[in-house]
């Protein structure tokens, strides 16, 4: 690839904005081939956060949003503030003079009229290069495993369950402090925060033609909505091979830490992935009796020196891989989370809100 510049511009100065402004500065310790990075610019609606931000990670100015997406220099952009301004921030990015790229966390909208504009936007914009913040999908492990299932070896899915289980909002200090994440569904919870991960990943398994049949939730805590669902689970039918299984999103499951996992169960074996193993994937065939541990290591490519292919990855390496499949376009990934991904996990998103509604009539 010629190495030529970016010019990136945040819109959001928040946590996830730090991951990726560390991400950024990580490329090139790892990949020859990433373009010169120009931090440019860094927007958000609090001018001290913004101020902050900029100084702090090197962004040459901090400006509001309509002094942002008034800049001609800027050719990509990240959409990093809160689910409820994504649909707003896309479309203005997309009236941007030298805009090429965005990336766009998840979820990536609040609703299904936003859902819809999104799409449209997309349609009209086919040049700029839309990627969605799943970076669970760019681990070692799970693109490992999500490379053996395609090869149909395990046969027909028959079931499965998904699981992204956190603790910290059993602590009130905790709730208070993050307060803008308690909104309810499908704005905010725990299955549009934490659960959209995992639907990211069952959908790049199983593919997109999946329903949700029925939603539960639990704990209440008088500080938080009774909309804003810290634990869920929500039953789904995979049509085309009538697989049937679970995926629960939690916020409250106490000694979980960060626990992501993943369990698929087929005609000839299964598959399993967990967060707490994060460079293991195995797998059991039925012909063979036996469970295989593959241990991944840092299987990125191109290969790199730095850390040895021996060290675990982390959190971190994926997210910072995500942004080099973004940055020079991915070719040889087997999976590239696009807008129209992004849009599959929020159309399960917003139908979990209305099954939880309706559970919430009815039982609670």
């Amino acid at each position: 690839m010629e190495n030529k510049r970016a010019r990136i511009g945040f819109i959001g100065a928040g946590g996830i904005a730090r991951s990726h402004a560390f991400s950024l500065k990580s490329l090139r310790y790892y990949y020859d081939d990433v373009p010169d990075l120009e931090p440019a610019a860094v927007c958000s609606a609090t001018p001290e956060k913004r101020d902050l931000f900029a100084d702090r990670y090197g962004f040459r100015k901090s400006c509001d949003i309509n002094e942002f997406i008034s800049d001609e220099t800027i050719d990509t952009v990240f959409i990093l503030g809160p689910n409820n301004v994504h649909y707003e921030h896309l479309k203005a990015a997309f009236g941007m003079k030298a805009l090429k790229r965005i990336y766009l966390e998840k979820p990536v909208c609040s609703d299904q009229d936003e859902a819809y504009a999104m799409k449209e936007l997309a349609e009209s914009n086919k040049n700029i290069n839309i990627q969605v913040g799943f970076q669970f999908l760019f681990t070692s492990a799970i693109r490992q495993a999500l490379a053996f299932w395609k090869t149909g070896k395990l046969g027909k899915p028959v079931h499965f369950e998904l699981k992204y289980y956190h603790g910290d909002y059993l602590k009130k200090d905790y709730r208070v402090k993050r307060a803008s994440r308690l909104t309810p569904a499908p704005d905010g919870g725990a299955m549009a925060d934490l659960g959209s991960h995992a639907l990211s990943l069952l959908i790049a398994f199983m593919g997109k033609k999946l329903h949700i049949t029925g939603a539960l939730q639990a704990g209440h805590f008088e500080d938080v909505p009774r909309g804003s669902d810290l634990f869920s689970q929500i039953s789904l039918y995979e049509e085309t091979t009538g697989a049937v299984g679970t995926v629960s999103a939690s916020r409250i499951s106490s000694g979980t830490g960060d626990s992501l996992s993943l369990h698929l169960y087929a005609e000839k074996g299964s598959l399993r992935y967990s967060s707490e193993s994060p460079d293991i994937f195995e797998f059991y065939t039925e012909e063979s009796g036996l469970w295989s541990k593959n241990i991944t290591g840092s299987n990125f490519r191109p290969a790199s020196g730095f850390p040895s292919v021996h060290v675990p990855s982390g959190w971190l390496r994926s997210m910072i891989h995500a942004q080099y499949v973004f940055l020079t376009g991915g070719k040889d990934e087997a999976f590239i989370p696009d807008l129209n991904h992004g849009l599959a996990v929020q159309r399960l998103i917003i139908e979990t809100a209305e099954h939880l509604e309706r559970f919430r009539k009815t039982c609670i």
